[in-house]
């Protein structure tokens, strides 16, 4: 089916393909009122900023959106934490802490999207001594099925299985995150790199900077764009990238759209939050109507499943405006989609047709089903429950916490119940 017209009554996630069936929609203020509409609730789910592309916060009871809660950033310089609220965007952060002197280790694309939601998602920026967003959280506050708040620091038993939970376990009421001295970026982007250079040199390629992307329609023989997004402190970034061009005017990742969306490019030095951004906060990001897939792979697996892909590509890239290749360095949240794994995540972005993306998306899957991919929990994918069962070692004891922790199930969905637990909650 085509994306449905946004409903005049009920929200939508930020694409537009998922309208919200749930019966009431709650916007709670105060902390006070968010744990009172969870004790007296049935079924619960939350949305954060839209940002995800299934069912992952769809419910036919109540939905939660916090982002009217009063925002709480509190920063501490001497243990290089902030106190964050869950509903607080990484565009409501960045500012504050660049301001005060301090950053996080790493950013997702999009500055605009919850913390809360990407963290309990593990959504990711990119680099290969980059963990993904959330390994900087050093504490977290649930509101659980009774009304009551759950505190877990680093450390605690439950608190690895906690983090990335998909919502299962409670709602992000607060995070605590690691933060780092402020520091600066210069972002160069080059253009037009052979596949067969980037299979053939991939470690040094994706290694030589703090972060490093490579954009592809997965048409022909080439890499349509590399963004290198280096250290200032780290002197001048390369003048050229195995023979890659250099772009002489401002690029955006899907080509032919305005790149003065982006952040500042041509290695012109700025603060953290306006360069590893690829979309400077304010700014309209990627194509707007658009679907959204990822995959991730073993570090070492990488090139070949690039070849792979390569392979494949007439299977896919017509539903393409572009695909994203990152690194990201290995964690211990349970279902991080890099747990215990050094990762190179797939992302893919998909015109907003159903069919030809459904079609899309099983070729991608099967092109890396050789590498037991993990999905992005908050994109698109088909993936069976028996597949993810086998990529994630630690589910089986995060559906005991869950159990444990929500015995009723308030907080189990459709999407949630099919993945991880055999009888509907």
């Amino acid at each position: 089916m085509e994306i449905p017209i946004q409903s005049l009554h009920k929200p939508s996630n930020w694409a537009g393909n998922i309208v919200f069936a749930a019966r009431t929609v709650e916007r709670p203020r105060t902390i006070a009122e968010l744990q009172d509409i969870v004790r007296w609730s049935g079924k619960i789910r939350v949305l954060g900023s839209g940002h995800s592309f299934n069912t992952i916060a769809d419910t036919d009871d109540t939905l939660l959106i916090l982002s009217d809660l009063e925002r709480r950033i509190e920063i501490d310089p001497a243990a290089r934490t902030v106190n964050v609220d869950g509903g607080a965007t990484y565009a409501d952060l960045a500012p504050i802490l660049h301001a005060s002197g301090f950053a996080l280790h790493n950013v997702a694309s999009l500055p605009n999207i919850t913390i809360a939601g990407a963290v309990a998602t593990a959504t990711h920026g990119s680099g290969d001594a980059n963990k993904n967003l959330a390994a900087a959280v050093s504490g977290i506050k649930l509101v659980t099925a009774n009304g009551e708040i759950l505190n877990l620091s680093r450390g605690d038993a439950d608190f690895d299985g906690a983090v990335v939970s998909l919502g299962a376990l409670g709602v992000i009421c607060e995070l605590t995150l690691d933060i780092v001295p402020s520091f600066e970026i210069r972002q160069n982007v080059y253009l037009d790199l052979p596949v067969s250079a980037v299979i053939d040199n991939f470690d040094a390629l994706m290694s030589r900077a703090y972060s490093v992307s490579l954009f592809t329609r997965w048409q022909g023989a080439a890499t349509d764009q590399i963004w290198v997004k280096a250290l200032t402190s780290a002197g001048e970034p390369p003048a050229d990238v195995l023979g890659a061009r250099a772009a002489t005017k401002a690029c955006h990742p899907i080509p032919d759209m305005d790149g003065t969306n982006c952040t500042a490019q041509f290695g012109v030095a700025g603060p953290w939050h306006e360069r590893l951004f690829h979309f400077a906060i304010g700014n309209t990001a990627s194509a707007g109507a658009e679907l959204q897939s990822e995959f991730f792979v073993k570090r070492s697996d990488a090139p070949a499943a690039i070849a792979a892909l390569h392979a494949a590509q007439e299977h896919f890239s017509k539903a393409l405006f572009i695909s994203e290749v990152r690194s990201v360095a290995a964690d211990a949240l349970w279902l991080s989609s890099a747990y215990e794994q050094d990762t190179i995540g797939f992302h893919f972005t998909w015109h907003p047709e159903w069919k030809p993306t459904l079609a899309a998306v099983k070729a991608v899957e099967a092109a890396l089903t050789p590498f037991n991919p993990r999905p992005h929990w908050a994109k698109l994918f088909t993936l069976p429950a028996a597949t993810i069962e086998a990529a994630f070692p630690r589910l089986p004891d995060f559906r005991e916490l869950a159990k444990r922790h929500d015995p009723e199930g308030k907080f189990r969905n459709r999407f949630v119940t099919e993945l991880f637990f055999s009888q509907p909650a």
